[in-house]
């Protein structure tokens, strides 16, 4: 192609590329498309149902709900109950907010308790029935006796609840309940109770949102009803103090955080390149050449990105911005390439080197791409940006100095081990040095120890995480409560297992006390059974009577439950049993309603135990505990497991690939540098005792990437025992200092790729640089 023609080629094919991704990202909603949120790293469709649960528990239940607590100072321990009021009342009336609750208003539970008394025989009297029935069965007594055991058995526990000093406030409703179906649960129940308005003098209020709290609709029309509230408040009590907690604030924070670190690290990873080429490079502002190359790769990475996935995690593009220390590869490389002669045309210059461009690129590309088959979301996303940055930043650099008059970038012609009398006397020591790092890459690996931790996927945030453990405190929250989440299929399927749950602690944890909102529900099977056990009981009034009159009682001044037992056997209920859970749902607000989902799949139930959490429960049950933070970092390790084995398979493409094309033994020295420096770096970390997780594994990837470039853009040096070239130390150099930046961090993500990315790359580099000399030593 002509020079005239091929510049104008180049700069419309540019021309168009920027033209079509700045029109499409233009258009984004990125509120939308971009999550802040660390449970979109797990997938939706998560294999694990019980690691699906705890998704969808943390996100849309635990999530939404936000804890307040007011204070006057000047008012000791007197709650401000009248500000509270206030608050409350100017939270409820903003959109942004769906429930707002004061803790310890007993409107909520006497309205609820009223419910449980009146619809008793409905919701506590099938499962009372049904575990008596097994009791007695497991008697082996003959079964025309049940009715006047049950009879014995209810008068003698009544007897025996009356001596209790807890009796005297349920003297009124003992006439109409002598089977104690409310007393029994009202002492599960403490467990249940919200903390009044007495914790050290706070008022507490508890209110949940509607949107999302990782959403712009779930933070900032959420945070201005919270000052408004505030305002309220103050304007009752002016010295009143609120704090308050919930994940919007943390979301909203974390978020500020992150584009904070983004900005200064991107800023002083610059500001590293620029001091780095400073050394390597005559005329510092012809570099400005690289920035439309590397501009290019990050638009074309963003868009195709955001045009395969509905929604990417900010992690993607956080980590994504660090795909300018791989751009600048090609650009360095074509850039700083002399001319074989003063006419060589540019196509003929690139024709010589698309051989290591193409290999470097397209093997890098196929490693990445595997990653696409990844279980978690956040590593598909990685693999799609980074495969398509890499294309598009070669493509890019092809097509930029095409339309360059003389695309040449001049650089400082130095050596880093000086004559060849200094590299003859420091022959022994890179023999040494060789010998010493194969030792710590085959001794070094061996001693890792991986431990993976989901809080490294955000900035720590102490001050907020102080507060909120404080809030918790003062809603009654403790770590010596253990809680479980029991789940099903179906709700019938979801209540039978846990029965099986609470008859499993009965047995292992006796002397712990146990609650859950789903026992105020019978199991389908004892619900359905119902008529048919009241329809057995014929003579049980009167064996009831009997058996109260010999221990003292006055039968009939349990009248109102004789009365109310005769009418249930005459007219058994018989509603379908979703429409009693309806009404049980319908009965629970505010935080008891979080306790439960008896609406639509998944059904589940939680389940508070007064002791630590301990050994899980069986996986037949169900039932696994809500240490999210457990559960979480369990499937990061799996996650780590599988990224492992998709990094393994996809270096051996790439190795597999060089092998294609390229000879044998130049081959196996383009693979065995990348893989070697990588060995070391681990074991480095290993003999070092520093812990690895997932995002240490996925920067060695990366880094073993770039190793893998400047292994082969140095290949010809070193067959012909020569140093590197200037763009193989400039670009990893660069590589080196934009990494190194990064593993600054606080973000303990980014630390660990910034830190496995640079040491691999300077161990490459290192090795590049001393290879000619160790082969010269050889000769």
């Amino acid at each position: 192609m002509e020079p005239a023609r091929q510049k104008l080629f180049a700069r419309l094919a540019l021309l168009a590329f920027a033209v079509l991704c700045s029109a499409w990202l233009l258009r984004l909603d990125y509120a939308a498309k971009i999550s802040t949120n660390v449970l979109d790293l797990i997938p939706a469709a998560e294999q694990a149902p019980e690691l699906g649960l705890v998704r969808g528990f943390a996100s849309n239940v635990q999530a939404r709900v936000m804890l307040f607590a007011l204070r006057d100072p000047a008012a000791g321990n007197v709650p401000p109950r009248a500000a509270a009021a206030a608050f409350a009342g100017a939270l409820a009336r903003s959109p942004a907010l769906a429930e707002v609750v004061v803790m310890g208003d007993s409107a909520a539970g006497d309205a609820l308790g009223r419910a449980v008394f009146e619809r008793r025989f409905e919701w506590l009297l099938p499962a009372w029935l049904g575990r008596r029935e097994r009791e007695f069965a497991a008697t082996g007594a003959v079964p025309a006796t049940f009715s006047p055991w049950l009879a014995e058995r209810t008068a003698t526990e009544l007897e025996a609840f009356l001596n209790r000093p807890e009796a005297t406030a349920l003297q009124e409703i003992l006439p109409r309940d002598p089977l104690l179906l409310v007393p029994a649960l009202a002492e599960r129940a403490r467990l249940l109770n919200a903390p009044g308005t007495q914790a050290g003098g706070h008022a507490l209020v508890w209110a949940r949102i509607k949107d999302s709290p990782f959403t712009e609709e779930g933070q900032e029309p959420v945070f201005a009803a919270v000052e408004a509230a505030r305002a309220a408040a103050q304007a009752v009590q002016p010295a009143i103090e609120v704090r308050w907690s919930g994940v919007n604030r943390f979301a909203a924070a974390s978020k500020a955080r992150i584009k904070a670190e983004i900005g200064v690290l991107n800023t002083v990873s610059l500001l590293a390149v620029l001091g780095v080429s400073c050394l390597f490079v005559r005329r510092i502002h012809l570099l400005l050449h690289l920035v439309p190359v590397i501009l290019l790769s990050i638009a074309g990475a963003w868009t195709v990105s955001t045009l395969v996935f509905d929604r990417l995690h900010i992690l993607v593009f956080v980590i994504g911005s660090l795909l300018s220390g791989v751009a600048v590869d090609y650009g360095f490389y074509i850039f700083m390439q002399p001319s074989r002669r003063p006419d060589e045309p540019y196509g003929e210059k690139l024709r010589r080197l698309l051989k290591p461009l193409l290999a470097s690129c397209l093997t890098t590309v196929a490693g990445f791409s595997l990653l696409l088959f990844s279980e978690l979301p956040l590593i598909r996303q990685i693999g799609l940006f980074v495969s398509a940055g890499l294309i598009c930043a070669l493509a890019a650099a092809m097509l930029y100095f095409a339309q360059l008059e003389r695309p040449l970038l001049e650089g400082r012609a130095f050596g880093f081990l000086g004559g060849g009398g200094e590299r003859r006397r420091l022959r022994g020591f890179v023999r040494g040095a060789f010998v010493a790092a194969v030792a710590v890459a085959v001794i070094g690996p061996l001693r890792l120890q991986w431990r993976d931790d989901v809080r490294s996927l955000d900035l720590p945030a102490a001050d907020l995480q102080a507060n909120e453990v404080e809030l918790r405190a003062l809603f009654g929250e403790s770590a010596g409560r253990a809680i479980f989440l029991t789940h099903g299929a179906t709700l019938p399927e979801a209540r039978e297992r846990l029965e099986a749950f609470h008859t499993f602690l009965a047995q292992t944890a006796p002397a712990a006390p146990a609650a859950s909102i789903g026992l105020l529900l019978p199991t389908e099977a004892d619900w359905r059974a119902l008529p048919g056990r009241l329809a057995a009981l014929g003579t049980f009034a009167a064996d009831l009577r009997g058996a109260l009159e010999r221990r003292g009682f006055t039968a009939d001044s349990f009248a109102p439950f004789f009365t109310a037992w005769g009418e249930l056997r005459s007219a058994a209920p018989t509603a379908e049993y979703a429409a009693l859970a309806g009404g049980l749902g319908q009965a629970l607000t505010g935080p008891l309603a979080l306790l439960g989902n008896l609406r639509e799949a998944p059904f589940w139930f939680l389940t508070v135990v007064e002791q630590p959490a301990g050994t899980p429960p069986p996986a037949g049950l169900q039932t696994i505990g809500l240490n999210q933070l457990q559960s979480l970092n369990e499937l990061f390790t799996r996650y780590r497991w599988s990224a492992m084995r998709l990094s393994l398979v996809g270096l051996g493409l790439v190795m597999l690939s060089v092998f294609v094309i390229y000879p044998p033994a130049r081959a196996l020295r383009i693979a065995l540098i990348p893989a070697g420096s990588c060995f070391f770096v681990y074991g480095l970390l290993g003999l070092a005792g520093h812990p690895l997780n997932l995002f240490h594994l996925l920067g060695a990837f990366l880094g073993v990437c770039l190793a893998h470039n400047y292994s082969i853009f140095s290949s010809d040096n070193a067959a012909s025992g020569t140093a590197p070239p200037a763009p193989v130390r400039l670009s990893a150099l660069s590589t080196a200092a934009s990494f190194g930046v990064l593993a600054f961090s606080r973000i303990p993500v980014i630390h660990a790729l910034g830190l496995t990315v640079a040491l691999i790359v300077l161990m490459t580099l290192a090795v590049v640089e001393l290879e000619p000399l160790a082969r010269r030593a050889k000769a």
